[in-house]
C-alpha cells in the first residue's frame, strides 16, 4: 500500500510527494515527517540541488485536515499551540534549506497548503490552478507562515481580500502580481518543474544556497545590516571552489562546470 506521503531520490534533486489523495492531499504528520528528511539529506549532500514538493491526483495541497482539527477545541491551549508549532516547523524548515525548494501546484492549494507553497523558493503553478486563503470560513485565522510569506509578495489589499473573504484567486493573477514565478498548462507543471530543476543542477549549488539566504533576509533585515550580510557573503564566495570555475569559464569564454565540482565533493 502506498503511504500518503514519501519522498523520491532522483539523484541531484529530491521529490516530496503528498499522496494523501482521498482528502485532497491535507496535511499530515507522516508528511511533515517526510518533508523534514528530504530537507535535512539535501542539506547534507553536495549532489542534491533542489528539493520539489508536489501532491498526487492533480492538486498540491487542501490545507490541515478540518476532521482532525475539530477535535482540538477540547485540547488545552498549549496543547492547541503545540500542534500549530509542528507546522511552522516545517515552514520554517523549508525556508533555512540550503537548497531550493520548489512548489509544483497543480488543480490548487488552499489553507496551510498556500503557506506551504509560498514557503518554496519558486512556485510553478497550473495556470488555472487556485489559491484560497479559506481559514475565515471556518472561523479561523491563518497560519504556517501565510501572513508573512504571501505579504512579502502581494500587495496588501489582496491579501486583505484573500484572508477576510476567503475568496478563490486564480494561479495567473498571481503570477501577474510576480507572487507564482511560472505557469504551466495543465498536465505540464511536472515537466515545467523538471526543467528548472535541470536549469538549478547546473548552476554553483552552494552559491544558490548563499542567494537564498540573501534574500530571505532581505525582507525583515535593515539596509546597513543587508549590506554587511552581502559583504561577508560575497567575500566568503570569492574564496570557493564555485567562484573558481565560473569566473574562469567567463574569462575562456565557457559554459561554467559546477556540476563536477560537486562531483568531488
Amino acid at each position: 500500500m502506498t503511504p500518503i506521503a514519501y519522498f523520491e531520490d532522483l539523484g541531484d534533486r529530491l521529490v516530496v510527494v503528498n499522496a494523501n489523495v482521498t482528502k485532497r492531499n491535507a496535511l499530515s504528520p507522516l508528511l511533515y515527517e517526510v518533508i523534514h528528511e528530504a530537507l535535512e539529506l539535501a542539506g547534507r549532500e553536495p549532489r542534491i540541488t533542489s528539493v520539489i514538493l508536489r501532491g498526487e491526483g492533480g492538486f498540491f495541497c487542501a490545507g490541515g485536515d478540518l476532521g482532525i482539527m475539530a477535535e482540538r477545541k477540547d485540547a488545552s491551549r498549549d496543547e492547541r499551540r503545540d500542534k500549530i508549532d509542528e507546522l511552522h516547523d516545517v515552514t520554517r524548515a523549508i525556508v533555512a534549506c540550503s537548497k531550493p525548494v520548489i512548489a509544483a501546484v497543480e488543480g490548487g492549494a488552499a489553507g496551510a497548503g498556500v503557506s506551504i507553497a509560498f514557503a518554496c523558493d519558486l512556485i510553478v503553478a497550473q495556470d488555472d490552478a487556485l489559491f484560497t486563503v479559506a481559514y475565515v470560513k471556518a472561523g479561523l485565522v491563518p497560519d504556517g507562515g501565510l501572513t508573512s510569506l504571501m505579504a512579502a509578495g502581494l500587495p496588501r489589499a489582496t491579501l486583505m481580500r484573500m484572508a477576510l473573504l476567503g475568496e478563490a484567486v486564480p494561479a495567473a493573477r498571481l503570477f501577474e502580481l510576480g507572487a507564482v514565478s511560472q505557469l504551466a498548462a495543465k498536465g505540464e507543471v511536472l515537466a515545467a518543474v523538471d526543467a528548472l530543476a535541470d536549469a538549478l543542477a547546473k548552476g554553483p549549488s552552494a552559491t544558490q544556497g548563499a542567494i537564498k539566504g540573501l534574500v530571505n533576509a532581505a525582507y525583515t533585515t535593515p539596509m546597513a545590516e543587508q549590506l554587511d550580510a552581502e559583504r561577508d557573503a560575497m567575500a566568503d564566495a570569492f574564496a570557493t571552489p564555485e567562484a573558481a570555475e565560473g569566473i574562469s569559464a567567463f574569462l575562456e569564454k565557457r559554459p561554467p562546470d559546477f556540476a563536477s565540482l560537486r562531483k568531488k565533493l
